[in-house]
Formats: structure tokens, C-alpha cells, sequence
């Protein structure tokens, strides 16, 4: 009797636990799937647009690198120097965030860099195309570090690599609506009021920042407990939540991260990322016109296709991670692939076909890691550190994208064609591979 009723009890016991492990779940995703909602989609579309300000001169060169007398090398410095700009001003932005708050201060970024996006049209000059790009990237610096800041203080951990996937997505998405918004505005409006089609690009296209800047103003939250459209309850609960697992990052103050050497091995990577990313954006349209489309819309939509499948792959591959909590080989599998890309779009420049396969494994390689890669920063950096941590690897990450565009530029102008250009961005993602495999502390490769 007595062995029965111990079992039965171990039993009820049991069936206790799991019906409370259920309900905490399910709980769970009812408040993460309201926090996903207000925030996600909005950020989402301001780093598309944020994005499209960024790289649209990738399709404004088309038009206006002949009628201002660029050379490839001329554009390449000025898609370069917008990341002077946010190298320098990176860091003291998302420091000013943590003090005042993401509400107020991606406000400000989005109004800011939108007035000088637009402001682009008016250029005439090589030395004014450099100013105007310097500004943009001044005022756009802070913005993803920002973001992702934000994700620490609303996101638990277990759900990171999956919400900085959907928000990286953004890079896929400039790509899939971008190019043939860019390319049809080129087309359809030039000579429209006397301006060029490029022009317009810029005007229309910067428009959109300013607006989105007001919206943010009016939904963001800083804090969970400034959510007046969670109960009381689901704020202690959620924080509870975003909490749990803050206890594992070490540093606490941005000293104790400039003191960690992951810090700059990490920082390295994403310069090898991001070189990969600014070659791609910079040049696809050029190099798809190279291969023999000359119609700007049909570049456009050409374009589109590598992002779209690195779009709907880095959701997936972001998910998968979240599920198994394996982070190492899906970010190192994905710059693999992201260097193979490079290599057959350099060594299939002038094949339409060919050069499109390429870029799309590119895409998808190099997309897919620059979301997973956030997962790893976040291991280590809080408060303060995360701030300004994460502004820190992102700014000096961004080296990549002062040295890539420019360098395929003068190789183009120095070859013709931009087929070494090409390989050297495939070496680069060959090194951040090993050095993701290999070269962090053991406990990066831990399962979170």
C-alpha cells in the first residue's frame, strides 16, 4: 500500500510539475508575442529604410557616376567614407542612448540621417559627395547598436539569436523591395521638375526616415516598466524573464569590456562581415550591368533575388539556433558559404547565370551570419557594457565597410574588372570562419 501510494504521489507530483512548466511556457509566449508585436515589425522597417539610405547609391552610381564624371574609384571613396563617419560616432552615441533612453535617441537618429539622405541630391561635386556621406553615416551611427541594445533589455537570451535574425532581415528585405523601388524610381522619374532620376532617389527615399522617426518617438519603450500596455503582472513576469540569464555576462561597466580580449576577436569578425556585406550592397548592381543587363529596373529586380532567399534563410537558420541553442557552426557555416559566394562571383563575373548563383550564395551566407553573429557579443556585455560594448565591435567592425567598397572600386578602375576585388572579400570570410570555429573562449561555444 505504501509503495502505491509513494508512487501515486510521485506521480501527481509529477504531472504537477509539468502542468506548471506548461503553463509558465504558455505564458511566456503570450507576453514575448505581445513585446514581438509592438516593437519588432517597426524596427524592422526603420533598419529597411535606415539600409536603403545607406546603399542606395549603389543604383544612384548608374546615373549619376556619369553625369557628375565619378570614376569607380571616386564612388568607391565616398560609399567608404559614410563609415569614417560612423566609426567615429558610434560609440558616444549608444552611450548617450543608455542615458537618455532608445525612445528619444533613435528619434533623433532617424530625423537626422533622413534630412541628410535627402540632402544628397544636391551634390555636384567629388568633395560634396564625400561631405554629404560622411554626414549621413555621423548622424545614421548608433542606430543598429541601439536596436540591439534595446533587444537586451525586452528579449531573454534563449529568444536573442532568433529576434537579431528578423531584425537583420532588414538587410534582405532593402534588397528585395529596394532595388526595384530604386530602379524604378531612376527609370520613371527621370527628368521629372528638371532633376534627374537619381535625384529623386535620394528625396523620395529619404522622406520615409523622417516619418518613421515620429512613429518611434510615439511606441518605443525604454524600460519593460514603462509599458502601459502590459499589466502589472505580465512586467514582472517578463522582466523575471529577461533577467534570468544576466547573470552569466561578465562585464558590467564599458572598462571591463575594452579589457576582454573576445572583445576585439570579435570585433575582427565582424570587420571581415561587414567588408563582405558593403562589397555586396555596394556593387551587386554594377556587377549585374558588367555581366550584360543595362536596364536599371531590370537590375533592380535582378537583384532582388539573392536577398529574398538570404531573407527567408536567416529567419531559419536564426529559429534553428534558438531551438538547439547551437551558436558556433551555424555562424561559421554561414561566412563559409558567404566566401564560397564570393569566389564563384569572381570567378563568373561575366556569366548572368552564374554570377546570380554566386550572389545569392553570398547573400545568404553573409545576411545569415551578420544576424547570428549578435547572439555572441550579448554572452558577455551588460548595462553599460552592452551599450557601449556592442557599439564598439559594431564601429570597429564597420572598418570593413570603409575598406571593401573602395578597394573593389580601384581594383575595377585599375583591372577592368573587379575579380580580385572579389577573392579578397572571399579571404576575408575564410579568416572570420577560423576565427569563429577556433579562435573565441571555450565558453562562447557553450549551448545557451
Amino acid at each position: 500500500m505504501s509503495v502505491n501510494t509513494s508512487i501515486g504521489g510521485a506521480s501527481a507530483a509529477n504531472a504537477a510539475s509539468a502542468a506548471n512548466a506548461a503553463a509558465s511556457a504558455s505564458r511566456e509566449q503570450e507576453v514575448y508575442s505581445k513585446v514581438f508585436w509592438r516593437f519588432i515589425p517597426l524596427l524592422v522597417v526603420c533598419w529597411v529604410v535606415a539600409y536603403l539610405d545607406r546603399v542606395n547609391i549603389s543604383f544612384a552610381k548608374l546615373q549619376m557616376q556619369s553625369e557628375l564624371g565619378f570614376s569607380d574609384a571616386v564612388y568607391g571613396l565616398g560609399a567608404s567614407v559614410f563609415f569614417i563617419g560612423y566609426f567615429l560616432f558610434e560609440v558616444p552615441s549608444n552611450m548617450i542612448l543608455h542615458r537618455v533612453g532608445a525612445r528619444v535617441w533613435i528619434m533623433r537618429i532617424m530625423v537626422t540621417w533622413g534630412i541628410a539622405s535627402a540632402c544628397t541630391m544636391f551634390v555636384t561635386s567629388e568633395m560634396g559627395f564625400y561631405i554629404i556621406r560622411f554626414l549621413v553615416g555621423a548622424l545614421e551611427a548608433g542606430f543598429v547598436p541601439g536596436a540591439l541594445y534595446f533587444f537586451t533589455k525586452w528579449f531573454p537570451a534563449t529568444r536573442r539569436a532568433r529576434i537579431n535574425t528578423i531584425f537583420m532581415s532588414g538587410i534582405a528585405f532593402c534588397g528585395i523591395i529596394g532595388g526595384p523601388i530604386s530602379g524604378g524610381i531612376m527609370k520613371f522619374s527621370d527628368g521629372w521638375l528638371n532633376l534627374s532620376g537619381w535625384q529623386w532617389l535620394f528625396l523620395l527615399e529619404g522622406i520615409p526616415s523622417v516619418i518613421l522617426g515620429v512613429v518611434v518617438w510615439k511606441f518605443l519603450d525604454d524600460e519593460i516598466a514603462d509599458a502601459r500596455w502590459l499589466s502589472k503582472d505580465d512586467k514582472a513576469f517578463w522582466h523575471a524573464e529577461v533577467n534570468r540569464d544576466a547573470k552569466e555576462a561578465q562585464a558590467h561597466n564599458f572598462l571591463a569590456a575594452l579589457k576582454e580580449p573576445a572583445t576585439y576577436t570579435l570585433s575582427f569578425i565582424y570587420m571581415c562581415l561587414a567588408g563582405g556585406i558593403y562589397g555586396l550592397v555596394f556593387w551587386m548592381p554594377q556587377l549585374i550591368r558588367s555581366a550584360g543587363t543595362e536596364d536599371t529596373f531590370v537590375i533592380g529586380l535582378i537583384s532582388a533575388l539573392p536577398y529574398l532567399v538570404a531573407g527567408i534563410s536567416m529567419i531559419l537558420l536564426g529559429k534553428n539556433s534558438d531551438r538547439t541553442g547551437e551558436r558556433r557552426w551555424h555562424l561559421a557555416l554561414t561566412v563559409l558559404a558567404g566566401g564560397i559566394g564570393y569566389f564563384l562571383c569572381g570567378a563568373f563575373s561575366t556569366n548572368t547565370v552564374a554570377l546570380l548563383f554566386g550572389l545569392t550564395v553570398a547573400a545568404t551566407g553573409i545576411i545569415s551570419a551578420i544576424g547570428l553573429f549578435w547572439v555572441f557579443p550579448q554572452r558577455f556585455l551588460t548595462g553599460m557594457a552592452a551599450a557601449a560594448g556592442i557599439a564598439l565591435i559594431n564601429s570597429i567592425g564597420q572598418l570593413g565597410g570603409i575598406i571593401s567598397p573602395y578597394m573593389v572600386g580601384k581594383v575595377r578602375d585599375l583591372t577592368g574588372s573587379a575579380t580580385l576585388g572579389l577573392y579578397a572579400l572571399a579571404a576575408a570570410c575564410l579568416v572570420a570562419f577560423v576565427l569563429v570555429a577556433w579562435g573565441l573562449p571555450k565558453r562562447f561555444y557553450q549551448k545557451v
